[in-house]
């Protein structure tokens, strides 16, 4: 999946039908805030990203992706009207794999999206993969399986699942599951941890026994060979 961040509609909807006119999956979004809530429900393989945009900047929007874990490694290019070698200079240091000046031709962004892809693409070894019973983890590619099929999670749920998985049967307060996941300045309660539970193993329907609550105390993940 890509996603396009552009609030001109005439060049979104341009690109995205060359996107998707190529055999990919493309999503296009006007505003930062649309993006923020696309990216809750799914992470894409690149972003295409503008640099004038309404709400916030494209390079205040490219900063924190690049400072959040889950976004860190995303490939970015930007698409931007700011041609100059200076404006160039900024949006590489700031975090973009490829910086694309406007009016471009849609064979070279093709080119440039295809070339990107091949750089960033991980494949997923065995090495690479965290089993516990009928749950399969691939950190790589964000991906989850459960009983063999996919399992479409939120970033809080996955980032949950990961550090429970990876450290299978060590035990998790609520309390230290909001500093891991949410961070040390989350003002929610610990009922939030609770919630993200009970979705998490209602989505993993079987697996979702592999994650066990500790009464008085917390969460684990294990497969029952260690109770």
């Amino acid at each position: 999946m890509i996603y396009m961040l552009e609030d001109e509609q005439g060049i979104r909807d341009f690109v995205l039908y060359a996107l998707r006119n190529s055999g990919m999956e493309a999503e296009g979004f006007e505003t930062p805030g649309a993006l923020r809530e696309a990216m809750e429900k799914q992470l894409p393989e690149l972003l295409l990203l503008d640099r004038m945009l309404p709400e916030e900047d494209g390079l205040t929007v490219l900063k924190k992706l690049r400072s959040a874990p889950e976004t860190r490694k995303l490939p970015v290019i930007m698409l931007t009207a700011k041609d100059t070698e200076l404006d160039k200079v900024e949006g590489l240091d700031s975090g973009a794999d490829d910086y694309i000046a406007k009016p471009f031709g849609m064979r070279e962004l093709m080119s440039r999206i295809k070339a990107l892809l091949r750089r960033t693409a991980d494949i997923p070894s065995e090495s690479e993969r965290l089993e516990l019973a009928g749950l399969c983890i691939y950190p790589s590619k964000h991906e989850v399986f459960a009983d063999g099929e996919k399992v479409a999670l939120t970033l809080k749920e996955y980032d949950m699942l990961l550090l429970l998985v990876k450290n299978k049967g060590e035990v998790f307060s609520r309390d230290r599951l909001l500093r891991e996941i949410w961070g040390y300045d989350f003002s929610g309660e610990s009922r939030t941890v609770d919630v993200h539970i009970r979705t998490l193993r209602s989505k993993l329907g079987n697996c979702g026994e592999l994650i066990q609550t500790i009464r008085g105390v917390g969460y684990k993940a294990g497969d029952g060979s260690d109770d």
